[in-house]
């Protein structure tokens, strides 16, 4: 088995691209329209995604403007090289830290939380192995 996607439903699809693809950096890799039941999707990713990585699915209910997110949610969560810099860059292009970037609780791992334009948590994580790469 392998993890292929997760999936967001968003207020507003366009604002969600954006967010994901200009400041975390994901690339928009396919989309498609169901006039039929009235709904968008866009998946996003890293590295061009499946099967390489897991991807983000984004469903825009035609008319649904935004949703409970409600308790059960947790985070995704975004390996990244450096997360005060990952944090900087956030910042710099308007959106939100919630957390900042600092040793998690009861450990040594850095970590960041940015809320996305529908209220979701993103989680970043520090990870050595991302140092040639970059989000």
């Amino acid at each position: 088995m392998k993890l292929l996607h997760t999936m967001l439903r968003v207020g507003d699809l366009q604002r969600s691209i954006d967010f994901y693809t200009q400041v975390l950096g994901m690339q928009l890799l396919r989309t498609s329209e169901n006039p039929e039941y009235k709904y968008s999707l866009a998946f996003l990713g890293f590295a061009g995604g499946n099967p390489g990585q897991a991807e983000i699915e984004l469903t825009y209910n035609w008319g649904v403007d935004h949703y409970e997110i409600g308790t059960a949610y947790g985070h995704i969560a975004i390996g990244v090289p450096d997360v005060y810099a990952a944090c900087d860059r956030i910042r710099a292009a308007g959106a939100v830290v919630t957390r900042e970037p600092g040793p998690v609780k009861g450990g040594s791992t850095v970590i960041a939380f940015v809320t996305d334009p529908d209220g979701y948590k993103v989680e970043l994580i520090q990870r050595a192995e991302f140092a040639n790469d970059s989000p």
